[in-house]
Parts: structure tokens; C-alpha cells; sequence
């Protein structure tokens, strides 16, 4: 190989020179400008990112809220339905009941001892129709048509009541048990509501075991959290005396994903034809209303435990019974009985009779108006529906207030939008009473608004 000349030598060290002096030439006049955009670049492409994920966030808000729209129109819908068939249902269960009683009436008089099958069968009958009036409530209250009614309970007759239920509802492979240590259990509840936590996680476990069966326990307890319990901080409930009510079973179990999401409303791992996701958000939204706390502990194959914290009532704070004596709430005085339902006015018009009552029944609301303006003096007592043809229970009041201002009105209501206890009680109607409407209650109902 040639051995290069000195000569060539000095060109190629010269040409290196030069050319290393426009590298550093160019480094030195472009680097800290391709640096900056280098910088800038990431910077983009980090706001890039950031933009394409926040919008695929808004995208599935957007899809959530739009489900949650569709079903809270389907709600809406529920809750219209619910107004709708209330009323008529109400009616006829007021038949139902009424006629059940007045059996009863007969029957004690007939029945020998030993003898009283009738007495036994009409009382199922009561029960039977009790247990719907109680459901017609829990739909009114469950579609936000009816508000709940708060005051001290006993809860260990409810949840006894409602796994009785249960009981009638889910199959025989189910087995039922319960673990009550409690003699009795006052809180400050809307039993309707506290029936419904008993049947939607009654109704949850059912579901988990569906297939290959198990045992569904209810537990109850008593404890108390002192202001230093961490348990305090950890559930946010405040300090003093609880109930602890536990519902659990032996079912398929489930992820904690899936536990972590369970109270959340329309989530749901069920089919369509069993279940809406709702069950367990009602749940949650009851107990919190009620300044409680629920939780649920699970694992996959192991079944899960729904553990609900309720605060006790203070002592001596029940309610006091009322009589039960329908002669306590007899009388004599003239009453006029006003409704569109022939059957219900019937039964309402022999009831009142058979109490000592002087009763004028009509089913229009202009007669009952004509009735007054012609002898105001001749009633001391109305008792009106308030869902009637023509003219409604509340402008029917206000007209006979109007002719007689001291006049004592009971107004009995099926549903009605348009009505409630508080706005009755602002029109000077005495007594309001939901229908279906027991022997007891109405006759409670007359007496207390004569006697106001």
C-alpha cells in the first residue's frame, strides 16, 4: 500500500480543521435553538396527550349522563305510572278491606268457640291486603310521589315482617336464617323504607345464590361508637348508640371492582330481566338519609355481607299506642260522607253507622255542596274523597268553608298530586287520611276532627 506524501498528509488534516470548524461553527449558532424546539415539541406533545385523554373522559361522562338520562326517564315514567294506578288501586283495595271488615263484624257475632275459621280466614284477608297497601306506598315513595313519614319504630317486628316476605318470594333452596340478638329496636324511621332496605338486600342475596342455592342470614345488634372509636371517622357517622343490622349469604361473591361500584346508581351486573341497578343505590341513598352508614364486604366464591349502621332512638321516645277500642271513637253526631266510588262509600257509610254515626252518603261533590248550602246547620262533621268527578276533595273544603268556617272535614285521599297532609291542613281540613282507609283509622280520623 502507497504511503501517503506529506503533502497529502497536511491537505487532509487542514480539510478536517475546516470541517470540524463548521460543525462547532453551526453547534455553536443552531444547538440552543434546536434545543428550544426540541423542548417546545414535547411540551405539545404532552398537551396532546392530555387533550386526547380529557376528551375521552368527556366522551364517557357524556355516555354515562346520557344513560342516566334515559333512565331517569324511565323513572319518571315508573313514578307517573305509579300516580296513575294508585289511586284506582287504593280504591279498590279500600273495597277489599272495607268488605273484609264488615265480615269480620258479622262473623264475631256467628262464630262459636272453636268455630272461627271464617274469623282466621278474613284475618289472612286483612293481612294480605295490609302487605299491598304497604306496597302501593313503597312504589309512591320509591318514584319521589310521596314523602316519608319518620317516627319511632320498632325495627325488629319490621325485619321480621320482611324476611316473612322473603320468605314467600325466593325458592325453598334458599334457606332463610336469623341471628336477632335483640329484644326490641327503636329507631327514628320511615318503616316503608326500612321494609324496602329489607327486601332489596333480601332480594340482592336471593340473586347471588340463585343457582345453586344457600343460606341468607339476618343478623341483628347493638353497639356503641364513642367519639375516640376510629370507626367514628371511618364510617362519618357520629357518636352514640346504633343497631347494627346484617344481611349476608353464602352466594357466588364478587370483584372488588365490582364492590367498589355496587351502591353506584344503574350499575348493575344482572340481566335486564332481573334488575335495573337501582336496588342498591335506594339502599344507600335510605340509610344516608337517615344518618347511617352501609357497607359490603366480599370475595369471589365466598358470598358477600351488607352490614347497615342505624342510630337508635332515645329511650322512651316510642310511640305510644294508640286505643284500639272502636267504641272509644263512637258518637252520635250527623255526619255527611261524600265519594265517587259507590263500593267505598258504602262500606264508609255502614262503618260509621255501626259506630253510632248519623251518616248521609252521596257520591257527587255539587250534592254534597247543595246538601250544605240549604241547611248549613244540618252536619257536624264532612268526610270527603278527594279524587272525584266535577269538583275535587279540596275545592269541595274550601267551598263548605266558605258556607261554614268551623266546619270539621276529614279528607281521605287514593293519590293525588295535588294533595298532601300539610297543604290539606293549610285549606282547614282536620284530619287527613291515606286510603286504603282501616275501620280503625277512620273512626280515629271522625273522632279526633270532632273533638279538635
Amino acid at each position: 500500500m502507497k504511503k501517503p506524501s506529506d503533502e497529502e498528509v497536511r491537505r487532509d488534516k487542514l480539510r478536517e480543521s475546516i470541517i470540524g470548524l463548521g460543525e462547532r461553527s453551526i453547534r455553536k449558532s443552531y444547538y440552543p435553538e434546536l434545543q428550544q424546539r426540541i423542548i417546545e415539541l414535547e411540551r405539545a406533545n404532552e398537551e396532546l396527550l392530555k387533550e386526547i385523554a380529557e376528551r375521552k373522559r368527556a366522551e364517557q361522562v357524556r355516555d354515562q349522563l346520557e344513560i342516566q338520562l334515559r333512565q331517569a326517564q324511565k323513572m319518571e315514567a315508573i313514578g307517573a305510572l305509579a300516580g296513575g294506578i294508585a289511586h284506582d288501586f287504593n280504591n279498590i283495595l279500600s273495597a277489599i278491606i272495607g268488605y273484609a271488615e264488615l265480615a269480620q263484624i258479622s262473623a264475631a257475632s256467628q262464630c262459636s268457640e272453636g268455630n272461627c275459621h271464617v274469623l282466621t280466614d278474613l284475618r289472612g284477608v286483612l293481612q294480605a291486603a295490609t302487605r299491598a297497601k304497604n306496597l302501593v306506598k313503597q312504589i309512591l315513595t320509591f318514584s319521589r310521589q310521596q314523602e316519608g313519614d319518620r317516627k319511632p319504630i320498632e325495627l325488629v317486628a319490621v325485619v321480621r315482617e320482611g324476611l316473612k316476605m322473603l320468605r314467600s318470594l325466593i325458592p325453598q333452596s334458599i334457606e332463610i336464617k336469623e341471628d336477632i340478638q335483640v329484644a326490641e329496636a327503636m329507631v327514628v324511621a320511615d318503616s316503608t323504607q326500612m321494609h324496602q332496605i329489607i327486601m332489596n338486600l333480601g332480594t340482592n342475596a336471593y340473586h347471588a345464590m340463585l343457582e345453586s342455592g344457600g343460606v341468607l342470614t339476618a343478623a341483628m345488634v347493638k353497639t356503641f361508637l364513642a367519639a375516640e372509636d376510629p370507626k367514628i371517622q371511618n364510617l362519618h357517622l357520629e357518636p352514640g348508640p346504633y343497631l347494627i343490622l346484617r344481611i349476608s349469604d353464602n352466594g357466588i361473591g364478587m370483584e372488588r371492582p365490582v364492590m367498589e361500584r355496587i351502591f353506584d346508581p344503574y350499575f348493575t351486573t344482572k340481566d335486564k330481566d332481573r334488575g335495573t341497578g337501582m336496588g342498591l343505590a335506594v339502599v344507600h341513598g335510605i340509610v344516608k338519609s337517615h344518618k347511617g352508614h352501609i357497607s359490603v364486604y366480599s370475595e369471589p366464591g365466598q358470598g358477600s355481607t351488607f352490614k347497615v349502621y342505624l342510630p337508635l332512638a332515645a329511650e322512651g321516645s316510642g310511640e305510644k299506642k294508640e286505643e284500639q277500642d272502636l267504641r272509644n271513637y263512637g258518637g252520635d253526631e250527623r255526619l255527611l260522607v261524600v265519594d265517587d266510588e259507590k263500593d267505598v262509600l258504602s262500606i264508609e257509610q255502614r262503618l260509621l253507622t255501626g259506630l253510632g254515626y248519623q251518616v248521609t252518603a252521596v257520591t257527587r261533590p255539587l250534592e254534597a255542596l247543595r246538601l250544605i248550602r240549604e241547611e248549613p246547620d244540618r252536619f257536624d262533621l264532612v268526610v270527603t274523597d278527594m279524587t272525584m268527578p266535577s269538583m275535587n276533595g279540596a275545592q269541595l273544603v274550601k267551598s263548605i268553608l266558605d258556607i261554614c268556617p268551623d266546619m270539621p272535614v276529614v279528607l281521605c285521599s287514593g293519590f293525588s298530586e295535588l294533595m298532601n297532609e300539610t297543604k290539606a291542613r293549610a285549606i282547614g281540613v282536620r284530619q287527613y287520611v291515606l286510603k286504603p282507609v282501616m275501620r280503625i283509622e277512620i273512626a280515629q280520623a271522625v273522632r279526633r276532627a270532632l273533638d279538635e
